[in-house]
Order: C-alpha cells, then structure tokens, then sequence
C-alpha cells in the first residue's frame, strides 16, 4: 500500500483547531475569564523592582540601554512621553529623547500644555518672532504654573528652531461642549469614541468612581474625551500634512494620557494608522514628603501593556514657595479669585476679590508677572503686596511660609 505524503503545514493547521477546541472545552458555559497584565501593564517584571534610570521593554521585559530604545522606535512616526506634571526628572527624560532624535531626523513637539488656539503664537516663537516674555505668558494662559518645569525644552526647541504645535482644545470649544451646545458645523467638535471599555472603566476609577455613580461621573468623562480626542486629531492632522511628511512628531503629555495606549496614541491611529511608540517615566515611590501630590486610582483589570518602555525615575519637584490663591487677569487687572484655606495670603490678611496692583513696588498688570516674581522668593521671604479693596488701596504683608 502507498503511503500518503503529509504536507507539514496541513498538519499544524488540524492540530491548531484541536488545542483551540481544549481551550473552549476548559471554560465553564456561561462563564468568561478576566484576564488583566499584571503588575498593572508590566507582565514579567514588577516596575518597583527596577533601579532608577534602568528602561524596561514591557511586552518581553527586557532592560535595554537608551541608545537600545532609541534605535527600537527609530522607525515610529510620533513617539509619545508621558509626565507626571511637576516632576523634575521626568521632564529631564523627555528632553534626553528630543536630543537623540534630533541628531537623526527633523522633529516637532506636540505639547498638551497649549492650546490649538495658542499655534498662531507657537509659530512665532519657533521663528524667533515673540518675545520670552509674551511667551511666558502665553503658557500661563494655556497651562498656567510650572514655566520652569519646561524651560529647558523651550529652550532647546527655540535654539534649534523646533516645531511647538498646541494640542489641547480651544476654551471656546470647551465651554461650548461643557454647556450641551449643538455644533455649529461637523468639524467644530472632534469625532467621541466612547465605546473603549478599558479606557472608561480606567478613567471612572482614576476619577474615584465605583458602581452606582458612573452616571454622575460621565459629564468629566466626555470632558476626557473631548481633550484627548482634540489631541488624537491634531496629531492626525499633522501626520497628514505634507509640510511634515519627513518629520518626526514627539508628544509631550500627562502619562495619563497615554496609559495602555488607549488614550491619545490610539485615537490618532484610528484616524490614521502609523507606527507610534509610547515612552512613560515611571514613579514608583513617592517620598514621604510628597505623599499628598499622589493620584490614587483604585485597580481594574487592564489586558493590555502601560507602554513599549517604561524609564524608571525618582519624584523631584521644586520646592517653590505659595502664595496660595487663583489669580485671573480682567480688564482691570490681576484679580484675587480665591484663598486657600490657611494658605500664606489667607494669614496675611489677602481676600478674595482683592485687585493686586504691585508686588514690592512693581506694577502687577499681569497674572505672569505674579508667578514670576514668586519664583524668585525663598521661603520666610517677605513681600509686600499693594491692593484695592472695596475701593480702597491698602498694603498687605505677606510671609512666605512652607507647608502653607
């Protein structure tokens, strides 16, 4: 009897059914498993176990040098970086990438710290047109404190005539959305997917919410999804333009943002697909000190990786003094919107309400011009802040305290 020749392949391709069929058979009817990554997103190593400085590449879990990383999302098109806002050496780590990829190809930086509506400005810096101080005060007015905190990325950027492109949505916009408007046109809102059930069930418990108040929770969400939709579709848009077909798009965003890629790196592909990578310098110790600045978000099971690499860092901030008040800047001047309870203006005696017309004998016109002069006081510092109140001018001693 001839025996009959069996084609490898078509072996493989009964056996596969068989092992998918055992599988089936092992789950009970009507049930199905959860499955999460473990270590929230780090499936072979549990990220407090790395030393500082060291870089993870999640999906093996596997260590790798920078130029390792660098070389690995050489091919990407938008390389994203997460932040914990104010953390000193997360910034630090996002401008070691902006360097080396600089050195390779042209690059541009997309930042959530400015608005769409800020571009027009944006392109005057990048070309040497505003002045430092016009733009302080432009991402005052888009972000609002910790100026210092991206200076050296400014800085590099402007010396190197690098692309600054505004992410975030107009306050226009914003307000529009938050009051239930009607768009006026198709374009005036950008496309919602709400329908991600790992990016909703993440957010809802980032925002403290638990069975029975996702309802009273969904208006902040939308709200979410307004920003990073924005951000997805400004990143699209620059991926579709030829003015940047060579050019390299670095995002600069709260970690956030970017956790299990299913925030603004996964909006952006839905609108057009490309190779992205997703950077987070990762804290996973927070000192004693700083325990108060922690988010807290309560564990949902995620089937998906936080990032390609995580970079571990240490939690730094700068330790500036507080006044401790809002600052808005009306037609009349720097306006005191409101007091933090036990704050350094509260014990001096500042109010809300409170028009602020000059900080050690210099006229205050603008909200930038308080935060900058803060940034130079030490504590125990004193400064003496000349106001209106109810018609009337009237000086006001303030100590800088800490802990206030």
């Amino acid at each position: 009897m001839k025996m009959m020749n069996f084609n490898p392949i078509i072996r493989i391709t009964l056996i596969i059914p068989l092992f998918l069929l055992c599988l089936m058979v092992l789950v009970p009817d009507g049930h199905t498993d959860e499955f999460a990554v473990p270590n929230s997103g780090s499936p072979y190593q549990d990220l407090g176990e790395l030393q500082t400085g060291e870089i993870l590449h999640l999906p093996t879990g596997l260590t790798v040098n920078f130029d390792q990383m660098m070389d690995s999302i050489a091919a990407s098109r938008v390389i994203y970086i997460g932040e914990t806002h104010d953390n000193i050496e997360a910034h630090k780590v996002q401008l070691q990438i902006i360097k080396k990829i600089t050195t390779q190809f042209p690059v541009a930086i997309g930042m959530e710290m400015f608005r769409r509506s800020a571009q027009e400005k944006l392109d005057q810096w990048h070309t040497g047109e505003l002045p430092v101080k016009e733009f302080k005060n432009l991402f005052h007015t888009n972000w609002g404190s910790g100026y210092r905190l991206y200076q050296p990325i400014f800085d590099f950027a402007r010396t190197n005539q690098i692309q600054l492109i505004g992410l975030k949505s107009s306050r226009k916009v914003e307000n529009s959305f938050r009051s239930g408007d009607p768009a006026p046109d198709n374009t005036f809102y950008p496309e919602l997917d709400d329908k991600d059930p790992y990016h909703r069930a993440y957010c809802m418990a980032a925002f403290g919410g638990h069975r029975g108040t996702e309802k009273a929770l969904e208006k902040p969400y939308r709200m979410l999804l307004l920003w990073e939709e924005t951000m997805a579709q400004t990143v699209a848009r620059f991926l579709i333009n030829p003015k940047y077909k060579d050019t390299k798009l670095v995002v600069l965003s709260g970690g956030f943002h970017i956790q299990y890629g299913f925030g603004i790196p996964k909006r952006a592909y839905r609108r057009v697909p490309h190779a992205y990578s997703t950077i987070q310098p990762t804290v996973t110790h927070i000192p004693e000190e700083l325990k108060d600045r922690e988010m807290v978000v309560e564990k949902v099971s995620i089937p998906l990786y936080a990032a390609d690499y995580a970079w571990k860092v240490d939690y730094k901030v700068y330790d500036n003094v507080r006044l401790g008040v809002r600052l808005a800047q009306k037609k009349e001047g720097v306006t005191i919107m409101s007091v933090t309870q036990h704050s350094n203006a509260e014990t001096a005696g500042i109010a809300k309400g409170d028009l602020l017309l000059s900080m050690d004998g210099k006229k205050l016109t603008r909200t930038d011009e308080v935060l900058e002069q803060l940034q130079n006081k030490n504590f125990n510092d004193h400064s003496t802040f000349h106001l209106r109140r109810d018609g009337k001018e009237l000086n006001v001693e303030v100590i800088f305290k800490k802990n206030n």
